[in-house]
């Protein structure tokens, strides 16, 4: 029996609603907004990575042109600090004590970014001009910025009274019985490697914009987010000390995400309370090296791992020792990240034991915190990097080694050494299905070729798993409006991931309206009391089946109001293009009659909320095959191929996108992406000139296909899909990069990103 897909509905190719404002220039971005009265914020930052400071007269810089406002730590000191409330138990049971982000640094400076002053002006140029004229005294100190040196004797501390740059020991698995599968091991593999720091290059560089009302004593504040609620609940209850009806958040269009947006920074805290000051709006907005240097940054790892295998090599254990930079601060998520990455270290294998020990340490760097995959992709690129050298040791194929390994649909559900309770998985299924699809048996052929046109290839894979839509809802609420459109109302943010065609092929199908008559409102905390906003791949498997039962909610009160109107029964009421028709009639109404006939509002609203107990689990297998040039270090991706269990596909056009868009994002972060601090703490990259963003010429053609099984945990069988081309990407570049040197030079190990120069420079190294 085939069941056609519905034209609206879950399973559809529908073109994005949203893309025809921001294709022909109608956005509205936070820095598109114009409030009358508006004046401009600048911060002034330190351009050292560890001092002592004083500053000096102020007069100068009130008096300059345009200036309303000058403000200083010791204007603020009735402001709370940006706190962290993500530390992990330790493995005494104690959590470590946290270094909070104060608004404006008091006397000290701990990295080059760091926040000295606020300066409101009539224009931005005329507050950084009044920033000049401020003269601050630095008794510089020495910083410390690597993340492997932090803990070294003799290391500089960022935070003298700790004693020390540790700033948490964390301990996850089982320390004996990992020891004594190791003693029974035939076989020891062991790699070491860093996760290099990344800076997440969204399109729209943060801005705020904050108005206040002194007779009710209400703020209002504009900024791009990835979930107002949060950022109210902790302006409002951190920062300024005041209920959460006293401050509403608003945000329009958002030019990508991916993590760091999630967070509140000091800016928002600086315009709301220059607007309460001079009872005029404030607005700030970052430029591009104010992003560089000042938003939360991703990664950054020092990892040793160890693999015990029995002599037919199976996985007996695994033993990592991992470094986790955190910066000089701990950010808002900062300390859960390595903690939720680690939990997923055995990936889609039936690995028995674990022992990882987790240092968190300070540096005189900016703060790092959740970037895409936040955690889940370290995992999966130790493990599968791990795996590659395991094969090469013990001298089996790299599929060979992970079919014996893998999972087997059988041990469903399955409980790993860490918690996790995966409910499915068909890992080798997908395995050999995108080596089919990437013709991985004649890959021997094609490297001969190259090699016969002086050129080397190499192709990898990597068989990934990661959690995400963790235990929670997102609640959804709609509406039908007097016109016969809909509204849904849900507490997660778009970034520009497609939320207003996705959510409306929930409703649509429910309502069988077409989803141009759908409208989905996000980011206003006047217009919905909760929300959790978007991150960890959980708008659609959560928000989504929500929408879906608000949808369904909707559509039996529509039915019951025609029914009443058209003395029929409900039962016999269908609902088809905005009307309500009892079948096999022509009597009918459209919606629009519908609710002028409501007796109630309640009886125009639907509500829906699924409750997920579980996380669920994507999983797949991407191969990425390389060229090198032996002659430069040039590196071409020349093909990619992608088979990814996502449980269910809502959209497979929004979900091509979101892969693509993860693929560049893991593929930057193996060949080009960078973050080098400089050892006084100088951000040596701090601009496009001198960080390596993937470009559109790095990616080849992307075969990209999906073998659904469907979750138990999700009601829909939804398991998501926005970290996923990331977490898969990056191992599977560099495993194919590594495997290209390790066929013609013996190189098992290349730190990335895998430039040009660290691939010549291996290859000369290996040649002498």
């Amino acid at each position: 029996m085939t069941v056609a897909t519905p034209k609206f509905g879950m399973g559809a190719s529908v073109l994005r609603k949203e893309d025809k404002s921001f294709i022909t220039g109608q956005g509205r971005y936070t820095d598109d907004i114009v409030v009358a009265g508006v004046l401009h914020g600048y911060v002034l930052r330190s351009p050292i990575a560890n001092a002592r400071f004083t500053i000096g007269a102020l007069d100068e810089a009130h008096a300059a042109a345009g200036v309303h406002l000058v403000l200083t730590a010791r204007d603020i000191e009735h402001l709370g600090d940006l706190k962290s409330g993500a530390m992990q138990k330790q493995p005494d049971g104690s959590r470590a004590p946290t270094r909070d982000i104060t608004i404006l640094c008091r006397d000290h400076v701990r990295y080059v970014g760091d926040a000295i002053a606020f300066i409101v002006a009539d224009t931005r140029a005329q507050a950084q001009d009044a920033a000049e004229l401020i003269e601050v005294d630095y008794e510089d100190e020495e910083p410390v910025v690597d993340t492997a040196a932090a803990l070294d004797e003799d290391a500089p501390l960022v935070w003298p009274d700790l004693g020390s740059n540790r700033a948490f020991v964390y301990h996850v698995g089982d320390e004996e019985k990992a020891s004594q599968a190791f003693g029974k091991a035939a076989h020891e593999v062991s790699i070491s490697f860093r996760n290099n720091r990344l800076v997440s290059n969204y399109m729209e560089t943060r801005a705020a914009i904050a108005e206040y009302n002194p007779e009710n004593e209400h703020f209002t504040l504009t900024t791009g987010s990835q979930g107002v609620h949060s950022m109210q609940n902790i302006l409002a209850s951190q920062v300024f000390n005041i209920g959460k009806d006293k401050l509403r958040v608003i945000t329009p269009d958002v030019g990508g995400g991916f993590g760091p947006k999630t967070f509140v920074y000091r800016e928002y805290a600086l315009v709301m309370e220059a607007a309460r000051r001079l009872s005029r709006p404030v607005k700030w907005t970052g430029d591009r090296t104010e992003h560089f240097l000042t938003d939360a940054q991703g990664r950054d790892n020092v990892v040793k791992a160890t693999m015990a295998l029995d002599e037919n090599g199976r996985f007996l254990a695994l033993k990592v020792d991992l470094t986790a930079n955190l910066g000089a601060y701990i950010s808002q998520y900062g300390p859960f990240i390595p903690f939720v990455g680690v939990s997923m270290s055995t990936g889609v294998y039936d690995l028995p034991a674990l022992d990882v020990k987790i240092n968190g340490v300070y540096t005189n760097t900016c703060p790092v915190d959740a970037y895409r995959g936040a955690g889940r992709p370290e995992a999966a690129f130790l493990l599968e990097k791990l795996v590659d050298e395991c094969a090469r040791k013990l001298g089996l194929g790299r599929d060979e080694i992970r079919r014996r390994n893998f999972i087997r649909p059988e041990q469903f559900p399955y409980t790993t050494p860490t918690g996790r309770t995966y409910d499915v998985g068909e890992f080798e299924g997908h395995m050999n299905q995108c080596m089919e699809r990437a013709d991985w048996a004649g890959f021997d052929k094609r490297a001969e070729e190259a090699k016969a046109r002086g050129r080397i290839r190499g192709i990898g894979m990597a068989t990934y798993i990661e959690a995400c839509a963790f235990a929670g809802s997102e609640p959804a609420h709609v509406t039908l409006n007097g016109d016969g459109s809909v509204t849904l109302a849900i507490g997660t943010q778009s970034n520009g991931q497609g939320h207003a065609t996705a959510y409306a092929q929930f409703v649509a199908e429910k309502l069988n309206l077409p989803i141009d008559r759908i409208h989905v409102h996000q980011g206003d905390t006047d217009r919905l009391e909760k929300g959790g906003g978007t991150g960890g791949s959980r708008s659609i498997p959560l928000g989504g089946v929500s929408a879906s039962r608000a949808g369904e909610d909707l559509a039996e009160k529509i039915r019951k109001i025609a029914a009443d109107e058209l003395e029929a029964s409900a039962a016999d009421i269908e609902l088809e293009n905005g009307k309500a028709r009892i079948v096999g009639t022509d009597r009918e109404l459209d919606f629009a009659s519908i609710a002028k006939a409501a007796k109630a509002p309640d009886d125009l609203q639907g509500f829906g909320e699924f409750v997920q107990d579980e996380a669920t689990y994507p999983n797949g297998t991407h191969i990425c095959e390389v060229e090198i040039d032996p002659a430069t270090g040039e590196t071409l991706l020349v093909g990619y191929w992608i088979v990814d269990d996502f449980g269910a596909t809502v959209n497979p056009v929004l979900l091509a996108g979101q892969v693509h868009g993860g693929v560049a994002q893991g593929a930057g972060q193996a060949l080009t992406e960078d973050t080098v601090y400089s050892e006084d703490g100088q951000l040596i990259t701090a601009t496009f000139m001198d960080y390596g963003m993937p470009r559109a010429d790095l990616l080849p053609d992307i075969h990209f296909e999906t073998r659904n099984v469907p979750s138990k945990t999700n009601v829909m069988g939804i398991k998501g899909a926005g970290e996923a081309g990331t977490i898969g990407a990056t191992p599977a570049v560099l495993n194919a990069v590594v495997d290209a040197l390790w066929r013609e030079y013996g190189i098992n190990h290349v730190e990335m990103p895998a430039t040009p120069s660290r691939i010549w420079q291996a290859i000369q190294e290996a040649g002498a």
